[in-house]
């Protein structure tokens, strides 16, 4: 049994808003629940409505910049930071700026839509 895998085609995930998702690890591209890896660009001026998920995320990010409104706090991160977002913490992402955002997200336990929380 091989102790290592290469992930060399991730799932594309199909989005609506310009948004590219590209899942590395996680439930869909390796059936792995424990914990989901995704490469992303967010376009510009491109946002999500605020969500509550029962995982906690880490952001990096590569290029751009990117906001985020963690429960009544505003934040801006910029390439070479990184952010750490407990789960059950109120949020929204967005990329209000003109210029791409280009980074890499880590979700534990694994990204699920079912326990993202969305609201409407």
């Amino acid at each position: 049994m091989k102790k290592y895998t290469i992930q060399t085609d991730p799932f594309i995930v199909p989005t609506t808003d310009g948004k590219r998702i590209e899942e590395h690890h996680g439930r869909i591209a390796t059936k792995n629940p424990a914990i989901s890896i995704a490469h992303m660009i967010a376009p510009p001026h491109w946002s999500e409505p605020f969500q509550t998920p029962e995982f906690e995320e880490y952001t990096y990010i590569i290029s751009g910049k990117k906001q985020f409104i963690i429960e009544d706090e505003i934040l801006i991160l910029k390439a070479g930071q990184s952010i750490r977002i407990a789960e059950n913490t109120r949020i929204q992402y967005s990329n209000p700026f003109d210029e791409p955002c280009e980074y890499l997200s880590v979700c534990r336990p694994a990204f699920d839509f079912m326990k993202v929380h969305r609201e409407e």
